[in-house]
């Protein structure tokens, strides 16, 4: 299953290659009229100016500029996107480090340290228990334990306790 960070990053990349192929097509679409505006004025060279070939070659040109706008737009989104990426992947290294550390501190076991990460996420004791595959009965006494070594009273408090660090 995909972390929801992949899942977003994958939807942006799928919209970042939806609007170079959109980008595409009108860069394609104002070549052609830049071109066909082009050949029309030199075939029309020769008879003078006509309002109708002048409007068409600015159209085309407005349209050429547009894609371009475009194009520097979608960059900027680009690495906006990949600036974000990586502060989202300090942050989660920033958190993981904070996280080790205070277990370490705190001395929890592997199984304490287990049950306080679920705990973290939000997790009830029965859905701990669950995913642990234990009883109810030893989730509830580990995260006591837990509840006792990080000098906490509740889940919310625990959670409370990083958000606070972070912050």
């Amino acid at each position: 299953m995909l972390h929801p960070s992949d899942r977003s990053a994958l939807f942006a990349n799928r919209q970042i290659v939806l609007s170079i192929a959109a980008l595409t097509i009108q860069a394609i679409a104002a070549a052609y009229f830049v071109f066909d505006g082009i050949d029309d004025a030199v075939a029309q060279f020769r008879q003078g100016p006509d309002l109708e070939l002048v409007m068409e070659l600015l159209v085309a040109l407005a349209l050429l500029l547009s894609v371009m706008l475009g194009a520097r737009q979608l960059r900027r989104s680009i690495e906006q996107s990949h600036r974000q990426a990586a502060a989202l992947a300090v942050a989660r290294g920033a958190m993981a480090d904070l996280l080790n550390a205070r277990f370490s501190e705190w001395k929890l076991s592997p199984a304490e340290a287990e049950v306080a990460l679920f705990a973290l996420k939000g997790a009830t004791i029965a859905e701990i228990a669950a995913m642990r595959r234990a009883a109810e009965g030893t989730v509830r006494s580990q995260l006591s334990q837990v509840y006792t070594k990080a000098e906490v009273t509740s889940q919310s408090m625990l959670i409370a306790q990083f958000i606070e660090e972070l912050i």
